[in-house]
């Protein structure tokens, strides 16, 4: 098996732990394992000649993000903003024990860390096209589950703060993808008037 096969396969095994579960066509999976998947689909669709280190952290984006529970933090945005902190340098930490244990080498290990905490977003291509995968994960599989509990205003402005990470090719993306026409309306609302 070849290092980056390793890699992933390792990331996978660590992800399938997941106590959280989602269904993907009338089948219950891994929550981090799934969106670890779907990431690493959408960065080799939107950047086909992508690096392995951009895969690796497509993959270990949420490396076992359930150890780091929300409740661990105190309510609000500083708390929410910190349990993000924290679990982007475990991410991070996580990752790299499993490249250095496959055989990469210390550069590997820091860029695929560099772009697991996102480091250089909007400046940096790979890390944009990481955030750019993030966010098209996010809107095919919580979109219309958080439409539904936050509410029409609040979903647009979501939405809003969502498509401003996003790179032209990544809201090309976003509108090419199938939503309900709630969902759709909502979306169209949401990058007709920002």
């Amino acid at each position: 098996m070849d290092r980056l096969a390793a890699a992933l396969a390792a990331i996978d095994a660590a992800n399938a732990d997941d106590p959280h579960v989602i269904v993907v066509d009338g089948v219950e999976r891994p929550k981090e394992r799934t969106h670890a998947e779907m990431m690493t689909g959408w960065v080799r669709r939107l950047d086909p000649g992508c690096s392995d280190e951009q895969l690796v952290a497509a993959r270990a984006h949420h490396l076992r993000r359930w150890a780091i529970p929300r409740s661990s933090y105190p309510e609000g945005r500083a708390g929410y903003l910190r349990w993000r902190t924290a679990l982007k340098q475990q991410h991070a930490a996580d990752v790299a024990a499993i490249l250095r244990e496959v055989g990469y080498d210390d550069g590997t290990v820091e860029r695929v860390q560099r772009i697991v905490r996102k480091q250089g977003l909007g400046r940096d291509p790979a890390v944009q096209t990481h955030e750019d995968a993030l966010c098209l994960v996010f809107l095919e599989s919580q979109f219309d589950e958080l439409a539904d509990k936050l509410g029409e205003d609040k979903t647009i402005d979501v939405l809003r703060k969502t498509a401003a990470k996003m790179s032209p090719a990544g809201l090309a993306a976003a509108q090419g993808l199938r939503f309900s026409p709630e969902a759709a309306a909502l979306l169209g609302r949401a990058l007709a008037n920002p």
